[in-house]
């Protein structure tokens, strides 16, 4: 793989300053109160590190938002967007344009099945609420069922269908979202005993949403293939499939949200690869381009491409399939081809995350469950292993938040960036993260847990 370049880090307190004003003077931040928060001002990035204009670095555990899947300012990725820029900055989407065809092409090459089209967006939010919008239109029906662990974006529709807390405050919003409790046998709302129990009983509690709402009246079931931010759960063997079969069986377009889970995150170019299933529509952003130019899309199959033949498709955006960004997008791709970026990502989680995790869990109380694969992978903390108590309550903040804000302060203090979540702690680091690196980081968190084992009660 690529030697990312390793400058030397020249603290400038100064300008850090400077930038921290015109920040907190300016600039309205996302997801936040907005006089309760004080970001971090970054200098510099480069691989899997990135650091402040203290000249403290950090290893990054969190992609950013699990989004730089290649890492940071990839020499071969900076250079495509500079011959791009060079070539043609911008063209509306009504043209053909090298890149975005380019782009395209080798995003249907890689997706499974008859799924051969590719709608472009700016962003994971914009491809989940157009993929509802594309399955409303080609069935006939209003309602997408989607689960209570899920996040699906921000937009309109996207929020809507989120099931966790962000979306409350959005409500009432669009009609027709049903949510449903998919499997998660850590925590298991059907009171299984395996994995094998958990996934005949979700199956089961889909087909009995299904009853109720009138299988006929649901256009979409919309899941992310390993769900993301809300705890790294992994689907049993076998629920894929059954979602799949039960849409087969009722006429409802399955919608795969792969906006984090996709393009090397779990191993493959998409996480459905490793149950064989194929989707109607696949979502993607984040690691198709690693989010240095935004951009987002929905690979769609030949049935549904279809209905769109002699009918227009009633949406569109004035930046889809932004030549730069899909000039990124094929220099990303090419790049996980050439530098054997899916197999580091298999083999670094085979060698190291994996028993690395194993050991941490067998040594911390605080630890109750270690679940994932790829680079994607979650470390769920509790109070009481025996209870399975939370380490802290669901959607805690301020006080009651305080044993994970204490685990992310640890963290920090010995340069790595955390990814922590209600009451879990994700490893989910970029892609060309070496086994060296990765090593490190886990010891880190090693130590840093002992923090949260000071919490546990039993």
């Amino acid at each position: 793989m690529t030697e990312f370049a390793s400058p030397a880090v020249q603290p400038d307190p100064d300008k850090g300053a400077r930038v921290a004003h015109d920040d907190r003077a300016h600039v309205f931040h996302s997801w936040s109160a907005q006089a309760q928060i004080s970001p971090l001002p970054i200098a510099g990035a480069s691989g899997s590190h990135f650091w402040d204009f203290e000249g403290t670095k950090y290893l990054d555990f969190s992609s950013q938002l699990v989004n730089v899947n290649i890492g940071y300012q990839h020499p071969k990725l900076v250079a495509a967007i500079q011959e791009a820029a060079a070539r043609q900055c911008t063209i509306a989407p009504s043209f053909a344009d090298e890149s975005r065809s380019e782009a395209a092409r080798m995003i249907a090459e890689r997706a499974p099945g008859s799924l051969d089209k590719v709608f472009f967006t700016n962003g994971g939010a914009e491809a989940t609420e157009n993929a509802m919008r594309m399955a409303k239109l080609h069935t006939g029906r209003h309602k997408v069922l989607t689960t209570y662990r899920s996040y699906h974006g921000a937009t309109a529709a996207s929020i809507v269908a989120t099931g966790d807390p962000r979306r409350w405050a959005n409500e009432p919003g669009m009609t027709g979202i049903v949510h449903f409790w998919g499997p998660y046998p850590y925590r298991s709302q059907f009171h299984a005993d395996s994995a094998e129990q958990e996934c005949e009983r979700a199956l089961q509690h889909l087909r009995d949403v299904l009853m109720v709402e009138g299988p006929q009246t649901v256009a979409a079931i919309m899941l992310e293939t390993v769900v993301g931010t809300n705890g790294i759960l992994v689907p049993p063997d076998g629920y894929l499939a059954g979602v799949r079969a039960i849409c087969d069986e009722f006429g409802i377009v399955y919608i795969a949200d792969e906006v984090m889970a996709g393009f090397g995150r779990c191993g493959e170019w998409f996480a459905v690869d490793h149950w064989g299933v194929t989707p109607d529509l696949i979502c993607f952003a984040k690691g198709v381009n690693s989010g240095y130019v935004p951009l987002g899309g929905v690979v769609i199959s030949a049935e549904i491409a279809a209905t769109f033949d002699d009918r227009v498709f009633p949406g569109g955006l004035t930046y889809s399939g932004h030549p730069l960004a899909c000039a990124s997008a094929v220099a990303s791709m090419r790049i996980f081809d050439e530098e054997g970026i899916l197999e580091n990502v298999r083999k670094v989680s085979d060698t190291v995350i994996a028993p690395r995790l194993a050991e941490i869990a067998e040594r911390h109380p605080s630890v109750g469950e270690v679940r994932g694969l790829g680079f994607f992978w979650a470390l769920e903390l509790v109070k009481d292993p025996v209870t399975r108590e939370p380490l802290v309550p669901y959607n805690a903040a301020g006080p009651s938040a305080g044993p994970m804000n204490e685990l992310a302060a640890a963290c920090k203090a010995e340069g790595l960036w955390p990814f922590t979540h209600f009451n879990r702690t994700h490893v989910v680091p970029p892609c060309t993260t070496t086994a060296e690196e990765m090593a490190e980081g886990l010891d880190i968190l090693d130590r840093a847990l002992d923090v949260t084992d000071r919490h546990v009660t039993a």
